[in-house]
């Protein structure tokens, strides 16, 4: 496959998958909350790391604390989320999902995480790195040229 094909491809299948990822239904619990994709993005990093402090997302999700500290009150204020001190250091808190809302983002999580499982368990360690490797760079070239 060459390179324009490979481009064409992808241009085709990307919409798609966005596509479908769009439609994935989303459990009666959290409908009604306006959750957009950086709430998707969250609620999977507390889901598959466990409970974090709020600096902790931030790294992960690669943008500014105070960004992280809106979306966690947001999200704790419809009880989804819960926050409470950090006893190592009482000026941190250490966010998590709510018990009352677990199984309901473990269902809307598990589409997603039951399709890449079954895709990359076919794949060599090296070509899931390079899979992921790849899915990074294309981000970051999209968010370089979206500077400019």
């Amino acid at each position: 496959m060459t390179t324009a094909q490979a481009v064409r491809a992808m241009l085709l299948l990307m919409p798609r998958l966005v596509g479908r990822a769009k439609r994935m239904p989303i459990p009666a619990a959290l409908r009604g909350l306006d959750l957009a994709p950086r709430h998707l993005a969250l609620l999977a990093y507390l889901q598959y790391e466990g409970p974090l402090t709020v600096s902790q997302l931030a790294d992960r999700l690669e943008v500014a604390p105070t960004t992280i500290s809106l979306m966690v009150g947001d999200l704790s204020r419809h009880g989804v989320l819960t926050r409470e001190e950090d006893d190592a250091d009482r000026r941190r808190r250490i966010v998590a999902i709510a018990p009352d809302f677990a199984a309901a983002i473990a269902e809307w999580l598990s589409g997603n995480a039951s399709a890449w499982t079954e895709v990359l368990a076919a794949l060599t360690p090296a070509e899931r790195a390079t899979i992921v490797a790849t899915m990074r760079a294309y981000e970051a070239v999209l968010e370089k040229h979206a500077g400019t």
